[in-house]
């Protein structure tokens, strides 16, 4: 393929988008004078139909850090007791420690 036609088949495209958005933004428009043209008849509101405000992106749940349960007293390490158990902890207890030797 030429440089030519590329050039060609580019200039197209840029040409169809612009169609494109083009009958996007006349489709929307009628689609918009539709409705007011319904809430005119009806006599409705934006009240009315639930669109007073946009709705607000849901918010994620703020997360706090959990206090150590657990410490090493070696190395400082802690756990919260919260998931699995890390390999400090598990090989202490492997060696005959137990679970309350590292209480905080």
């Amino acid at each position: 393929m030429s440089q030519d036609t590329l050039n060609q088949l580019l200039a197209q495209k840029a040409a169809l988008e612009r169609q494109i958005a083009d009958f996007q933004r006349e489709q929307r428009g009628e689609a918009i004078a539709k409705v007011r043209a319904l809430m005119a008849e009806y006599g409705l509101t934006l009240a009315d139909i639930g669109a007073a405000k946009p709705l607000a992106p849901a918010k994620k749940a703020a997360t706090s850090k959990v206090a150590a349960k657990y410490r090493n007293p070696a190395t400082g390490d802690s756990w919260s007791g919260r998931g699995l158990k890390p390999k400090w902890l598990t090989a202490a207890l492997a060696g005959g420690a137990q679970l309350s030797d590292f209480a905080v």
